[in-house]
């Protein structure tokens, strides 16, 4: 993984002095919340309903054991014992007291981590596919790319200032891990008609309160031009983005008004225009990254591995099982990729305890080269776990409460804070995934992979329009009422999901993704997901089975 060099560590170090000068100042009133907010939101520190809140920035999911550690010690000492993973790969601490966030930031600080640029009107957190330089699918591991975007992006003086908020997702495979197309920019790492390897670029994708798909920008770019080409398109966006109205001021109402076409004429003619030359990244500058990436000193697979695997899989039904869900095949042989579910059933997802991170950090020093990785699903994946290590790894995150073996089932639920503690929110998120969680897991088998995302408000922090079904809390008279849509994908071939119909009150939402499901499993065919069946029968049957015909 990446290793801070001395401008790195020289940019944080004056970072926290400068932000603990402004805390300082506003402790003693000199600065009024007013002056204060736009200064704690570019440090990534949010005023929620009960507490402050702060988000702490994991480029592209990677985490240390170091981190991991540090994480646990900042949950301990400045939380209440336990922290929050979202879906940008970052943490959250909820219970956060101001006149501690600079000593928090300086202990991040003593690990390379920050959390600058997790808000504001800015570049925010790269996120990647977690499978990362393990997956035998991909053309090219895209965490160098996402680090090159990282340097460059970070406190850029063009687009600190942006309109609204701005972020971009980088991904290498056929199997889309990172929502590629629901990020203002998404990069795919493609090879063209002459074998040469660059990007794919989307812009314009987002989700909240118009949800919009991300299309083409460019077809190929090649790896130099990957700044500059990215410059151009900020360019674009920050003088033509729109800061009347905070409702309209992403890219993707932008690409929405001009149109793909005069959107992409608008970029080119920037770039066209541009001195490339002190953003060229050079092939000198990709191999100097791709160093820190390098693959681990991977051993040769054992003879008696899969015997071994086989063995404990056949004397465990709970490991065996775990096996079928939350490992995937490794590029490399003898080893596997393993997730660790953050989806206990009857708990709120994404949270981990200090406990659990103290023993993260443990397993990925005794099992994963000392690397673990946060997914935007809220879980944690160890890329390089022996295959004949499996057996004592799970026993270990099984006796830790992190052995569920429902990765990418349907009770591995997205789900948002919600009500429970942010102020935007209209409904309670984290109840709401608690209860179907637990409802949906009695015919998890019967379902197979399913992907249900909930949001407390029209934010969509959860994801909700891109689930097969989404569950969106929404504020009925002061009551929590929640709107359900089927049919949504987050992979390539991403799509918003249908409203079926009115709001159901929490007590009703069980029953109403029951229906759903029960059409889902009568009309599939052979190997379809939820999103597939959707757009070969439509829309009415799973609304009927909700409301009855109309």
């Amino acid at each position: 993984m990446y290793r801070y060099d001395e401008y790195d560590q020289r940019f944080l170090t004056e970072r926290v002095a400068q932000y603990r000068d402004q805390v300082r100042r506003r402790l003693i009133g000199q600065l009024s919340e007013e002056e204060f907010r736009p200064l704690r939101l570019r440090n990534g520190l949010y005023l929620q309903l009960h507490a402050y809140m702060y988000r702490i920035a994991i480029p592209y999911g990677t985490l240390s054991p170091k981190q991991l550690r540090m994480l646990a010690h900042i949950a301990r000492t400045y939380d209440k014992g336990y922290g929050h993973f979202t879906t940008r790969q970052n943490m959250q601490f909820n219970w956060i007291k101001l006149e501690q966030t600079p000593d928090i930031m300086a202990d991040l600080a003593s690990v390379e981590m920050h959390s600058i640029q997790t808000s504001g009107n800015c570049i925010r957190n790269t996120t990647s596919d977690p499978f990362a330089g393990a997956t035998a699918d991909e053309i090219e591991d895209p965490r160098p790319y996402c680090e090159i975007i990282r340097q460059w992006s970070t406190n850029h003086p063009e687009f600190s200032w942006l309109p609204r908020k701005f972020k971009i997702a980088v991904s290498a495979s056929d199997t889309d891990r990172a929502a590629v197309h629901i990020h203002d920019i998404g990069l795919y790492i493609v090879k063209n008609e002459a074998g040469e390897v660059g990007f794919k670029v989307l812009a314009g994708g987002g989700l909240g309160r118009t949800p919009i798909m991300g299309k083409v920008l460019r077809e190929f770019l090649p790896k130099k031009d990957l700044l500059s080409y990215l410059e151009a398109a900020l360019r674009v966006y920050n003088e033509h983005g729109r800061r009347d109205n905070i409702y309209k001021a992403r890219i993707k109402i932008l690409v929405q008004a001009l149109g793909i076409d005069k959107m992409r004429e608008e970029v080119e003619a920037e770039w066209a225009q541009m001195d490339h030359e002190p953003l060229d990244v050079s092939t000198e500058t990709i191999a100097a990254i791709y160093a820190h990436f390098a693959p681990p000193a991977y051993k040769p697979a054992g003879a008696d591995d899969a015997k071994l695997l086989a063995d404990a899989v056949a004397a465990s039904p709970k490991f065996a099982r775990w096996v079928k869900n939350n490992t995937h095949p490794h590029k490399q042989p003898g080893y596997t990729i393993a997730t660790v579910s953050l989806k206990p059933l009857g708990k709120p997802p994404g949270d981990v305890t200090a406990e659990q991170m103290d023993l993260l950090a443990d397993l990925s020093e005794r099992y994963g080269f000392g690397e673990a990785r946060v997914t935007h699903e809220q879980n944690i994946v160890f890329p390089d776990i022996r295959t004949a290590d499996l057996p004592a790894f799970y026993a270990e995150i099984a006796a830790a409460g992190m052995g569920t073996a429902n990765a990418g089932l349907a009770s591995d639920i997205i789900a948002c804070p919600g009500l429970d503690y942010c102020s935007l929110a209209n409904a309670r998120a984290i109840p709401v995934a608690e209860s179907l969680g637990e409802h949906l897991a009695q015919r998890e088998e019967e379902i197979g992979p399913m992907k249900i995302k909930i949001s407390g408000c029209i934010n969509a922090c959860g994801h909700h329009h891109v689930g097969h079904i989404g569950v969106l809390g929404v504020d009925k008279n002061g009551e929590e009422f929640y709107q359900i849509t089927v049919g949504g994908s987050a992979d390539h071939q991403a799509a918003v999901g249908t409203i079926v119909g009115r709001a159901v009150p929490s007590e009703g939402v069980n029953e109403a993704v029951d229906k759903l499901v029960d059409v889902y499993l009568a009309h599939r065919a052979d190997g379809e997901d939820l999103p597939a069946t959707y757009r070969r029968i439509g829309a009415e049957p799973f609304k009927e089975a909700v409301y009855g015909a109309r």
